[in-house]
């Protein structure tokens, strides 16, 4: 795939979360609205063309850890909101930005984590559990080597400790568990079909209605030396 190939090419770790995206999407992941600026009017054209509230984020390849780097701004409510955000975001200009990530706000109490990681003896395996700011300390998982078939992803989904979370969920609806699927599968296509993919972080995973939508996301890179 081109944005992997030229990003490996430039020796790059990783892609930037807009360009992890666009992985995922062109494998028919959905995900949410959003586009990278370069000024604030770009910024706040594109929110209002996206509706309030949206968020706000530093983007860059080597900009991996955005919570811990105080690069995510939520919950922006109008022009004057997004206007701040994007001047606090990048008056220190932040080793590696790239630009400043426009997206709708996804909201839903509901967070799961997928993802792939590539193991030395069974090559691409899928992940799929519980999500958020828990995942690590919670470690709520399911994997599968791919090439996945449905009912692979629809066991992993049965395995994880928290799976009632799939249902109905405090007034949300269902999750659309074919949906879901159809997303594990094609993480596993990612991983067949590009070997320099070394792992895939899709967290979180929220969802609209029932259907998933990646809010954010990373691709991680193989040294162009293996």
């Amino acid at each position: 795939m081109k944005i992997i190939e030229e990003a490996v090419a430039k020796g790059q770790k990783s892609l930037s979360e807009f360009a992890s995206k666009q992985v995922l999407a062109s494998y028919g992941i959905p995900v949410c609205q959003e586009a990278l600026v370069q000024s604030e009017e770009e910024a706040v054209e594109k929110a209002r063309a996206f509706g309030f509230p949206v968020v706000l984020k530093g983007c860059g390849e080597k900009l991996t850890h955005k919570t811990e780097g105080n690069l995510i701004r939520l919950w922006l409510r109008g022009p004057e909101e997004v206007q701040e955000a994007y001047r606090d975001l990048t008056k220190d200009t932040p080793e590696g930005l790239e630009g400043i990530l426009v997206q709708e706000m996804v909201s839903g109490n509901r967070e799961l984590v997928i993802g792939l990681i590539r193991d030395a003896q069974f090559g691409p395996c899928v992940m799929f559990g519980f999500g958020g700011v828990f995942t690590e300390v919670l470690n709520d998982v399911s994997f599968r080597v791919a090439p996945l078939e449905e009912w692979d992803a629809m066991e992993m989904m049965e395995e994880i400790r928290a799976k009632k979370i799939l249902d109905e969920f405090r007034g949300e609806k269902a999750v659309d568990r074919r949906l879901l699927a159809e997303s594990l599968i094609a993480l596993g296509k990612i991983g067949l079909e590009n070997d320099s993919v070394e792992e895939i972080d899709v967290n979180p995973l929220k969802f609209r209605d029932g259907k998933p939508v990646a809010v954010d996301a990373l691709v991680v890179l193989a040294d162009k030396a293996d």
